[in-house]
């Protein structure tokens, strides 16, 4: 079966997950379900799916392979414009709506969007928001603009670099995924990121200070500045939000993993 062959072939080339990504491959080309793989019979067409494999073998994500991928209910477009959504960023949606779960007509900054994500998800998930998101890539405002279409889902997109500002607020919550991986750090990382994802959406340039600086100028009093971070910096980031005058609660993920750094502008 292609399955078997091709989970073979992706193992030899280092895919830890070789079975899995096999599987979804297959899936996709079928237009099944990966769980419905096991079930009847399904002709598969080899040429369509060995293309696939192949970009997979050399180690593109598997969300660029498919084309789309997941989260939290939405079907998003992928690709190599923007980073693949992953699950801690689940977390940060999932800490938004919790925070917002009181806010009636709310307003919602995300910064640096790339697929939409954040913003989709809290655009379909917490009532009467208004939803703002800019990104200094032309590209990935161009992906989020497309998941917007897809999904049906309302957000304002801006092009707008957070080093020359942000838009003007007011705003009950600010959200972010800013690049947290250190320069030194890139070669120790995965060929699927450190190869495939784009580098400026990867990289620690001081944004999340920056970010945390300038959103105390769109706040409004007591709303939160959300934050994803890498768990070995969460604290460190905290720290760096309480300097500024935040008060601060760092939130983990479903894995325990301290992954979200709130901050609540004082009133």
């Amino acid at each position: 079966m292609i399955v078997e062959r091709a989970a073979v072939l992706l193992a030899e080339h280092g895919v830890e997950t070789a079975r899995t990504d096999a599987e979804w491959i297959v899936a996709h080309v079928v237009g099944v379900k990966r769980s419905e793989l096991a079930v009847g019979s399904h002709d598969v067409d080899d040429a369509s799916v060995w293309p696939l494999v192949q970009r997979r073998a050399a180690r593109e994500p598997l969300a660029y392979v498919l084309g789309e991928w997941g989260f939290r209910g939405l079907t998003l477009r992928c690709d190599a414009r923007a980073l693949v959504p992953r699950p801690e960023t689940e977390t940060v949606v999932e800490v938004c709506v919790e925070l917002l779960r009181e806010s009636a007509n709310c307003r919602v900054l995300d910064v640096g969007t790339g697929t939409g994500a954040i913003s989709l998800a809290l655009a379909d998930e917490v009532d009467g928001v208004e939803v703002v998101a800019i990104d200094a890539s032309l590209d990935a405002l161009e992906l989020a603009r497309e998941n917007a279409k897809r999904t049906g889902l309302s957000v304002e997109l801006v092009h707008q670099d957070l080093r020359h500002g942000l838009p003007p607020g007011p705003f009950d919550l600010v959200v972010s995924n800013p690049p947290y991986v250190l320069a030194d750090e890139i070669d120790s990382l995965e060929p699927e990121v450190r190869d495939w994802e784009p580098r400026e959406a990867l990289v620690d340039e001081g944004q999340a200070e920056e970010l945390a600086r300038r959103a105390r100028d769109v706040l409004l009093p007591g709303a939160p500045l959300v934050l994803e971070t890498h768990e070995a910096h969460a604290k460190e980031t905290g720290e760096m939000l309480a300097s500024l005058g935040y008060e601060v609660r760092i939130v983990p993920d479903l894995a325990g993993r301290d992954r979200v750094v709130v901050g609540k502008k004082r009133s």
